[in-house]
Parts: C-alpha cells; structure tokens; sequence
C-alpha cells in the first residue's frame, strides 16, 4: 500500500553567543558547579544577547536548516514555531519569523505546549504534508528561557537556557510500514490536573506580567519518568515497532537524571542516548531539535536510521514521536 509521509529533509540549530557557567550563577545565588553537575548534568547555558528576540533565534536556525535541505526560504509553504517565550503576545512568533525570512504568504503559527511544543509541533506539521496540504514545512522550536527566570531561585535558575532548533518537512511515497522514511507515530498527553507543579505565574489575562517560572522539581522528576515512558511505548505499538529497534533515543535534555532514568527504564543502552543537555541546559522547545542537529551534524545519527524523540513540559504535557531519516 502506497503512503506519504511527512520526512525531516534537513535539521539546523542555533545557540547564542553568550556562555553563561555554573560558576557564574554562583555568583548571584547560593549554588556551585559542584552541586548542579551533580544533580542535573548541566555545565553551561547559552543567554540571548539583550537585542535579540526569540524570533531572531529561530531564523538563525531556521537558516541552517534550510541549507541542510537545499531548499530555499521562498519555497516554504508552512511555518510553525513551537514556543513558550514569543516575541509578543501577538502576533505569533511565525508571523515575525515569515517576514524576516522573506518567506511568501502561507500558513504560519505558533505552537505552546512549553518543553513538548516541538514534538506537537511535529504531529501539527505531519498533518499539513502528509495530507498534502504543504509540500515543505519548516518546524522551529525556539526559546529565550532566561527572560523567564527568578535569579533568587537556586531550584530553577540553573536548569534553562536559550535556544532555538528548526527542521525542513516534505512529503515523501511510503510503503505504509516501519521501514519508511518519515514520521511513523505520535503519542501526545496532557494533564491539566498536575499544572501546579510547573508553571509560569505571570499572564495577560491575569497578572498582566510575564512572570517568572516555578516549579516543584521532584514531582516533575517522578511525573516525567513515569509518563514519558507510558508514551514512547505507546508511539512505538502505534507505529508498529519495538523501543529495542530504535537506533537513536533524542530525549528533551531537561535534566541528565531524568534521561537516564527513562531510557533505563525503557530498555535502551546509553550508547543510544543522545544527551547534549551539559552544553545547553534545558532550552524548552528547543532541545530536541538541538541535540537532533548536534547528533546528525557529528555523524551520530545518519540516513535510514529510525529516531525516537520525547519531550514533558509545564500543563502538563508531554509526547513522543518516531520517524526514519
């Protein structure tokens, strides 16, 4: 049975200039390189330069994407940017991404479901190609996480980062089972009951600030290995393959525990993870499309291989999704 799919044809990523250290936030709260390397694998961060927009972040990326693709900007027929930090409150991020990439006049928006906005992102996009509604999407997750953050708070200042990674969709012919290239499964969750334990307490519509991020880290520690589990099982049987076929496991690099603790309780060896989170910290959307950029660009990840990414963010929500290469 003949298909189409919805395949990555080119991956790009993006970090900002500025190296932000453990020993630097020691400086401005109670903590040591010492003690965030031990309990979350992060060594560094990237911040934002203060002129510098997430839609700035996103373009950049979005551009090395493009290359990576061979297509042009003039060719994208679809933008979508997975973001919890936008420029504004309208217009959408893509809107501004659009105009700066010179891109024609086509469907572009944002996605907000926080550290799972790029893998939603990617099930929204499949659904345009592989329809046959855009013939070559460019999904972006883009971040500028430090605007967010509490600089008092030891428990979340240390854990985010600024970022931004994009990939290129086209449609490609399938035969309808696993050996595809394309995306092959999702798996999306959300349960707004647990919104507490991970949120920003600023809005529009209520404060009429933005806010700085809160969270309670163990219970987002106990949630998200648990829950990411249920859903890469749950991708992988829609799909119709076992976890142990995957090649390559690109986690969101939130924390290196919860990494670890997933893909041990999964099954999968650490020689199939990618980890990338010591370099980045936790850039929200961005982070699967970073590590993805990072891992195809060392050689890691190649073509045909069969990836599995995961993601749980604030709301809560999170998901997982499988493609081919």
């Amino acid at each position: 049975m003949s298909v189409t799919r919805s395949a990555i044809t080119g991956v790009g990523g993006y970090l900002p200039d500025e190296v932000v250290t453990n020993t630097d936030l020691s400086k401005l709260v109670d903590t040591s390189d010492a003690w965030i390397i031990e309990r979350t694998g992060i060594r560094e961060r990237r911040r934002a330069a203060k002129d510098q927009a997430t839609s700035d972040l996103a373009v950049e990326a979005a551009r090395r994407a493009l290359v990576a693709s061979g297509r042009t900007a003039e060719e994208i027929d679809l933008i979508i940017v997975a973001t919890t930090t936008p420029d504004l409150t309208f217009p959408a991020t893509a809107s501004i991404v659009q105009k700066k990439l010179g891109c024609p006049v086509a469907p572009a928006f944002d996605v907000q479901a926080v550290c799972s906005g790029f893998v939603y992102a990617l099930s929204v996009a499949d659904g345009f190609v592989a329809r046959g509604l855009a013939k070559c999407a460019l999904v972006i997750g883009a971040e500028c996480m430090t605007r967010l953050l509490d600089f008092t708070d030891r428990g979340t200042c240390v854990l985010f980062g600024d970022g931004a990674g994009a990939v290129i969709m086209e449609p490609v012919a399938g035969r309808g089972d696993t050996h595809d290239t394309g995306l092959l499964g999702f798996a999306l969750r959300c349960d707004g009951t647990k919104g507490d334990i991970l949120y920003v307490d600023g809005g529009p519509s209520t404060t009429g600030t933005v806010g700085h991020l809160r969270m309670m880290g163990q219970q987002v520690f106990k949630n998200a290995v648990v829950n990411i589990t249920e859903a890469v099982e749950a991708c992988a049987a829609s799909a119709g393959f076992k976890v142990s076929d995957v090649d390559w496991f690109v986690p969101h690099q939130a924390n290196q525990r919860i990494l670890a603790g997933v893909a041990a309780r999964l099954g999968i060896s650490e020689d199939k993870v990618v980890s990338t989170v010591a370099h980045h910290a936790n850039t929200s959307a961005a982070s699967i499309p970073l590590a993805l950029a990072e891992a195809i660009s060392d050689g890691r990840i190649s073509k045909g291989q069969l990836v599995l990414v995961e993601a749980m963010g604030g709301g809560l929500t999170w998901g997982a999704c499988a493609f081919r290469l």
